[in-house]
């Protein structure tokens, strides 16, 4: 109702020029869940708190830096020894946080499920019954990414049970983000049979909601692990350490490559590997250790290769970040290299590709494969509802999300509005401008706007008089989202000479 003028004078009054705006999402903002080596900002604990980060550096201020992973050594007559991981002290998320930066990712969220020591548990990545990680992010609108570089860690039963969740997450509970999964024994070579990865990959991972992720497969051998993140201290049985790089010795003077007064020096200091116990005593005594002994050069050298052997799930995450921020989140996350990498694990051949791509399941695997010359690419766009003409690529899903979330965000203004065409027309104008805006960004197919996108609402039209007493505004938004050229076909026929 107008407000009556009782005092004579002046009165100003301002109206709005120009309709509302509709404020694009952020389309690749990842959630990170997994094991930290400590979880605190000041002296208020993060242990189960999504929390938002922006840089390497500012992850390790709250959850602190890589773990110590474990190793068994055993000497061996004829290859000097074998090495192995200790996988109860094994732990993912910081070396995938940093492949996840060193391929253009950027803010995203971490969730820290406990620190490390006390092993990986499967009820700790996703707990509702306490409210502990997955469930943890219901009321976190912002991330659009979902990753859990450490499921593959767990056993194979309790990885397709997670893997399941993080669908159900993402596809029913939350509608807004899109998991990225790696394959379960991704390090292998695909066998054909029953105990094929690929094929118990496709069939934990269920049949519901494969919109809604992606997966990708082989493993990546990275450089993320440096040479200064691993010393003797990994080693868990210092005696058989001791045991190897003395023997190297002794087999040194014998073959008359040593002398006997410079092999009791390199002895003491070999001894100095029970004792050394201070940070720099570590750090001296290991550089030593490079100098004068190949084999300790080459133990770390192992140990290092062990480490970079990363699920890429953290990596497509960043490449996700980069294409969605270069070009834009319509560009499918195809076709350009994953960084940090010296080659995928397993060899994948066009030949071996076919099945992973073009299954009759439709659970399309993306491959990562590496081309000589151009480095480790990746080698497709498809969801895991490869069967399914509205979701079958990546971008096509991922786009729809963007468009979705956007205008039921600028939607709520709306809400309790009068039901009538002054507000029908206004809200109408707002979406067409903004698709408008992502048709000229290029997110639309189409040479004119209308054949991009058309937004119908009205009484008669989405609405029946029943709808408005019932205090329901319809409106459809229909839009042709730009598809990815996956087969390029290009036809040579012979002519007849003409001239």
């Amino acid at each position: 109702m107008a407000k009556v003028l009782a005092t004579p004078g002046v009165y100003i009054e301002e109206k709005s020029a120009f309709s509302s705006s509709v404020v694009p999402v952020s389309t690749a903002v990842p959630a990170f869940i997994g094991y930290t080596q400590r979880a605190t900002r000041g002296n208020k604990p993060l242990t189960n708190v999504p929390t938002r980060v922006t840089s390497l550096a500012e992850f390790e201020e709250m959850f602190g830096g890589a773990p110590k992973t474990k190793f068994t050594i055993q000497p061996e007559d004829n290859v000097g020894y074998t090495l192995s991981a200790d996988q109860a002290t094994r732990y993912l998320l910081h070396s995938c946080l940093r492949h996840f930066y060193s391929n253009g990712g950027g803010d995203c969220y971490v969730v820290s499920i406990g620190n490390y020591g006390n092993g990986i548990k499967a009820i700790d990545f996703n707990d509702p019954a306490n409210g502990k990680g997955l469930v943890t992010l219901l009321k976190f609108m912002e991330p659009t990414l979902l990753v859990i570089p450490e499921a593959v860690l767990l056993e194979e039963t309790d990885c397709s049970a997670l893997q399941q969740a993080m669908l159900l997450h993402c596809g029913y509970t939350m509608k807004n983000r899109f998991a990225i999964l790696d394959v379960f024994n991704g390090d292998k070579e695909r066998t054909f049979d029953d105990e094929d990865v690929i094929n118990k990959f496709r069939e934990g991972v269920g049949a519901n909601f494969l919109q809604w992720g992606a997966a990708y497969y082989p493993f990546l051998k990275t450089t993320v692990v440096q040479s200064t993140d691993v010393d003797f201290t990994n080693i868990s049985n210092k005696d058989g350490l001791i045991e190897i790089l003395t023997k190297e010795v002794v087999e040194g003077v014998a073959a008359g490559l040593i002398r006997e007064s410079r092999a009791e020096l390199v002895k003491a200091e070999i001894s100095k590997i029970a004792t050394a116990s201070t940070a720099v005593e570590i750090l001296l005594l290991s550089d030593t250790l490079k100098v004068i002994s190949p084999t300790f050069k080459s133990i770390l050298s192992d140990m290092r290769e062990i480490l970079n052997v990363l699920p890429p799930s953290a990596a497509m995450a960043g490449v996700y970040a980069m294409v969605d921020n270069s070009i834009n989140i319509a560009k499918s996350p195809a076709n350009v290299s994953v960084g940090n990498v010296i080659s995928p694990v397993v060899n994948i051949t066009n030949e071996s590709q076919e099945e992973l791509n073009l299954p009759l399941s439709g659970k399309a695997i993306n491959a990562i494969r590496a081309f000589t010359g151009k480095g480790t690419i990746v080698w497709g766009a498809r969801t895991l509802d490869g069967n399914s003409q509205d979701w079958r690529y990546i971008s096509v899903r991922r786009t729809m999300t963007f468009l979705e979330q956007s205008i039921k965000i600028a939607s709520e203004r709306y809400v309790f509005e009068p039901n009538t065409a002054t507000t029908w027309i206004s809200i109408k104008a707002t979406i067409e401008n903004f698709l408008n805006n992502q048709w000229q960004g290029g997110l639309l197919a189409g040479s004119t706007p209308t054949d991009a996108f058309s937004v119908e609402i009205g009484l008669g039209s989405t609405m029946t008089a029943n709808d408005i007493l019932d205090g329901m505004l319809k409106l459809t938004v229909k839009v042709a989202i730009v598809r990815p050229a996956e087969f390029i076909v290009i036809t040579f026929q012979q002519q007849q000479q003409k001239s």
